[in-house]
């Protein structure tokens, strides 16, 4: 196969339906038929990346090995393809902008009026070559962030409308993913939000190729046929999008309902094999039927947002399916635990885990739970400034530096046991400018964190700016603190723990972001086993 074939997926009618797990279900499903498939994303905000916006705003921010601080919907694609993405995989209206500006900086458009159209819309089909370009892949799916009729999104759709043109018949299709509701007065689904959203993205010259239908209930033979004839498309290009118990489910929905094999006719592609997902429904089966039950703790202060944690509780699914257990997520907001209330929030988990975040509000909370975790024997586990809060527990509670803390909290504490790295001290810039992407950590070998990875050297994605303070080191690990993960290059802690505990880390990474349906998190897989033996003692 020598040219790349593209997807573009829009979304039509309302936010939030699921483009990021449509497109990533059909990339699965091509994956599965042997086709090199990738996904990337384009989001119409003017942020560059999504690194300096609140949790609250726009969920979890998710890192790639090569340091793009990304939209969350990568990390579905990850999960999915079992594939890492990268840079060129998220690209924001901001991105965009800065780029075409900087280059009319350099004098690049030769003393032209730079314009959306042409300078915008081309900057914008480049980066949506890119990838197909590099000769890696043979599909490559393109997610377009809002919904069609949006202002921001124009210069997408429109970059869609000459790419597809450009590409040639059978090159580029477009699937448009809309909402069919379905109206309790009525007692019937309408098709006429789809139609309207379908005649908005027509009239800026787009015909939808293939129509993704999200719904409650089934979709009738007849209401399919309505949708043809009136959105113009094949009544096979009628695809149903069934709400399910999962979003793992949807591959096998998609399957079902054909959507690869139209994808493929339409791009003039051979259906060559029939998808292999036997792996897949071996995760999804001890998904759906597990054996045990455990209850964690997530304590943190974004609780309110699902998609704030979002590869957390992914993570935990993946974990939980690998030890054939249900995990309860019980959400714990920080900000409202204290020495007082610990015990009666706390006493009836398996295991907690300790979030991470910024910011000083909740950080008390989240150092009296891990007192409570480490006095009462809980399973413990801490992720970037989780670790970090465990370690500032430790210095006051064991150790005795009572005034003990992270110069992010308290730039006079007098043992700053957590402080800014180095490099970090004259950076006054917010954006793209902490600890980010693959770091190399060296494992003790003697220790929970090598029975865990069962290896001398790991990789893992960072995303911070404050590290633990290697003075405090020698009086910590004296006091039975173990430091057992280094940098290599920085000598940095990445990871600490406790000895004579059923189970207690803490990581400086974030190891939520690696975890995939074909590869469970080594660490989230050891905790979830670490809570059930817990609970069975």
């Amino acid at each position: 196969m020598n040219q790349t074939k593209y997807i573009f997926v829009t979304g039509g009618v309302t936010s939030s339906l699921g483009k990021g797990i449509i497109a990533a279900s059909l990339a699965k499903l091509l994956q599965a038929r042997g086709y090199r498939t990738t996904i990337q994303k384009f989001d119409p905000y003017i942020n560059v990346d999504p690194g300096t916006l609140n949790p609250y705003e726009h969920g979890e921010c998710f890192v790639t090995d090569d340091g793009a601080e990304t939209d969350l919907d990568l990390g579905h694609y990850e999960r999915f393809l079992n594939v890492p993405t990268s840079q060129a995989n998220n690209v924001t209206t901001g991105r965009v902008y800065l780029s075409v500006i900087e280059k009319e900086r350099r004098g690049e458009f030769l003393g032209k009026t730079v314009q959306v159209v042409p300078h915008i819309t081309n900057e914008i089909k480049d980066r949506m070559q890119l990838l197909g370009k590099s000769g890696n892949f043979d599909i490559v799916i393109t997610e377009i962030g809002g919904t069609v009729g949006d202002i921001e999104s124009l210069p997408y759709i429109e970059s869609v409308r000459q790419l597809v043109w450009e590409l040639g018949e059978n090159n580029g299709i477009v699937i448009h993913l809309t909402l069919v509701p379905f109206l309790a007065a009525a007692g019937e689904l309408k098709t006429k939000p789809t139609q309207h959203s379908v005649k908005t993205l027509m009239e800026s010259g787009i015909k939808a190729d293939i129509l993704v239908c999200r719904t409650e209930y089934e979709l009738s033979e007849e209401l399919r046929q309505k949708l043809a004839l009136f959105c113009n498309v094949k009544r096979e290009a009628v695809i149903q999008s069934i709400d399910a118990s999962t979003i793992y489910e949807v591959p096998n929905l998609m399957l079902e309902e054909g959507l690869d094999v139209v994808a493929l006719k339409k791009l003039s592609l051979s259906e060559q094999k029939i998808p292999d997902l036997t792996n897949w429904n071996t995760f999804l089966d001890r998904l759906k039927n597990p054996k045990y039950t455990v209850n964690v703790g997530l304590v943190g202060k974004y609780v309110e947002l699902q998609d704030s944690y979002k590869s957390i509780l992914e993570a935990f699914i993946h974990a939980g399916a690998a030890n054939e257990t249900k995990v309860n997520v019980i959400s714990i907001h920080s900000e409202y635990l204290d020495a007082n209330s610990a015990d009666k929030q706390l006493k009836n988990l398996d295991g907690i885990l300790v979030a991470p975040g910024f910011g000083e509000r909740g950080i008390e909370g989240k150092i009296e739970t891990v007192r409570y975790a480490r006095e009462n024997n809980i399973p413990f586990f801490g992720i970037c400034l989780g670790m970090q809060m465990a370690v500032i527990e430790f210095a006051r509670n064991v150790v005795g530096l009572k005034e003990a803390n992270s110069t992010e909290m308290n730039e006079n504490t007098p043992n700053p046991v957590i402080s800014i790295m180095e490099e970090q001290k004259n950076i006054t810039d917010k954006g793209g400018t902490m600890r980010l992407g693959s770091w190399k950590c060296d494992l003790d070998n003697n220790s929970l964190a090598h029975s865990i990875y069962n290896n001398l050297q790991i990789e893992e994605r960072h995303r911070h700016r404050y590290e633990f303070n290697n003075k405090y080191r020698s009086q910590l690990e004296e006091n039975g603190l173990k430091a057992s993960g280094v940098n290599p290059d920085t000598g940095l802690v990445e990871i600490i723990e406790l000895e004579n505990h059923p189970f207690f880390i803490g990581v400086q990474y974030h190891p939520e972001y690696k975890s995939t349906v074909a590869n469970p998190h080594p660490i989230f897989v050891s905790f979830v086993a670490a809570m059930k033996k817990h609970k069975n003692n």
